[in-house]
């Protein structure tokens, strides 16, 4: 377990520079999790370290295996200096924690929701699991182990959310898209779904 942390942490800078706060949470019954802070420019990034030291599991498996099925970690960015976004460590780390507490497997198109704003102000309770391989790349593992992917968030608006569960992920991209909407912005309206 140690041994992929150190591999992911590894890639993390790799791809995102050296850290320059990072905090831990720990949950009851759930391993360790820690959110390092990047800032590049006027962006800041956070990133989970933790979610893939085991492997998601099929909440439907009778056993749990220890070494195959998917691993990740989290990444969200937004814009600094316009709201407190280091409040979203813990939301972030609950959500990294989800797959061991709740037995969920975090892939792309799913929707994370935390039941409460991101961070002080915000307008998001939930986030958009968007698709790996933009800023870090997966980390492959020696074999029978998956790689770990760097899942991007997108946070979404209750609308947006509620939008998204009829229409699709996909649609809700494209309307983002379509609507110049500036994903990183952390005081962005819900886009018009009209």
């Amino acid at each position: 377990m140690a041994d992929v942390l150190a591999l992911v942490e590894a890639r993390l800078r790799t791809g995102l520079g050296e850290p320059d706060a990072r905090a831990a949470v720990t949950f009851l019954g759930t391993d360790r999790v820690e959110v390092l802070r990047f800032t590049d420019g006027d962006v800041v990034r956070y990133a989970t370290l933790g979610m893939a030291a085991q492997p998601m599991a099929d909440p439907t498996a009778a056993l749990a295996d220890p070494v195959k099925g998917p691993r990740a970690e989290l990444i969200l960015s937004v814009r600094g200096g316009v709201a407190d976004t280091d409040k979203v460590l813990r939301p972030l780390a609950v959500l990294a924690a989800s797959p061991q507490v709740e037995g969920l497997i975090v892939a792309p198109g799913a929707s994370l929701d935390v039941g409460e704003p991101l961070w002080p102000g915000a307008q998001f309770t939930s986030v958009l699991v968007a698709e790996p391989g933009g800023l870090v790349e997966d980390l492959e593992l020696d074999e029978p182990m998956e790689p770990v992917r760097f899942l991007p968030l997108l946070p979404m608006t209750p609308n947006e959310a509620a939008w998204k569960r009829v229409h699709g992920a996909q649609a809700l991209q494209e309307r983002w898209l379509n609507s110049g909407t500036d994903l990183r912005d952390p005081l962005r309206k819900s886009v018009s779904l009209d």
